[in-house]
């Protein structure tokens, strides 16, 4: 009977997994679909379609699922219209939350969010109520392995970058929005196809949880992480490292 449930845990996690997978995978199209439509559907010719390319090929997407996007886009038929929307608001304990989202349906996603927020103890707000408690930047990142640091911050400064972390996980670059494909374009001469490239929303204050609120905060982020419309989520928490492992157990 242990060996069985055992066996059954292994399919479910397996399962849930693949799920996860799939709907990681039809973010990342419609994130294709959009960028090639709004510009020309070839990702050296298109910015924010390269972008889009390079973080499907991180998640290992074979590359005739990617083709199938970028020409489905450029078709006359081009299927769904989306629009890029970005919802704000405030989870737990005070945390300021920013969701983007691509939708072919604002009032189903509008919809669907403030119900999570409401869920988990948060209320969604208007537009521009949380944002200024973040910085837009645009974040470029290479492993360790493709330069010194000396070389990385070299390069960096000569771009135009405005900060450099190195470390052994590797150089994260940081630019202001309007140098963000200027230095990107310049590292990548010198370095290759960076690891990752996008435009960011970083905190400038942070809300430090404990392990009650952070439970919660972190299921909201997970239901809004679910949800098919949803690009990417931003949160100004901080969880302490003893409270993390408490949560992980």
């Amino acid at each position: 009977m242990a060996g069985h449930s055992q066996f059954k845990n292994i399919m479910h996690r397996k399962g849930a997994q693949d799920v996860r997978r799939a709907r990681q995978f039809a973010k990342l199209i419609r994130e294709i679909t959009v960028s090639a439509r709004l510009g020309l559907p070839d990702p050296a010719s298109n910015p924010r379609l390269r972008s889009a390319v390079i973080a499907a090929r991180k998640e290992n997407m074979p590359k005739d699922t990617i083709d199938r996007a970028i020409k489905k886009a450029a078709g006359a038929a081009a299927g769904e219209d989306y629009v890029e929307v970005r919802y704000e608001g405030y989870g737990p304990a005070g945390v300021a939350v920013i969701v983007e989202a691509l939708t072919d349906n604002r009032n189903r996603t509008a919809s669907d969010l403030r119900s999570a927020f409401s869920k988990h103890g948060g209320a969604l707000g208007e537009t521009n109520s949380v944002s200024f408690l973040f910085s837009r930047l645009g974040v470029v990142r290479y492993p360790a392995k493709a330069a010194s640091e000396d070389a990385m911050l070299e390069a960096a400064i000569e771009a135009g970058a405005d900060n450099v972390e190195s470390g052994p996980e590797g150089h994260e670059v940081t630019t202001t929005v309007e140098s963000f494909f200027a230095v990107r374009d310049a590292l990548e001469q010198r370095f290759g196809e960076a690891e990752s490239a996008k435009l960011d929303w970083r905190p400038t204050m942070f809300v430090t949880l404990d392990e009650e609120k952070a439970a919660g905060l972190l299921k909201l982020i997970d239901v809004l992480d679910d949800n098919d419309d949803v690009q990417n989520v931003y949160a100004n928490f901080d969880i302490p490292d003893a409270v993390m492992q408490k949560l992980s157990a």
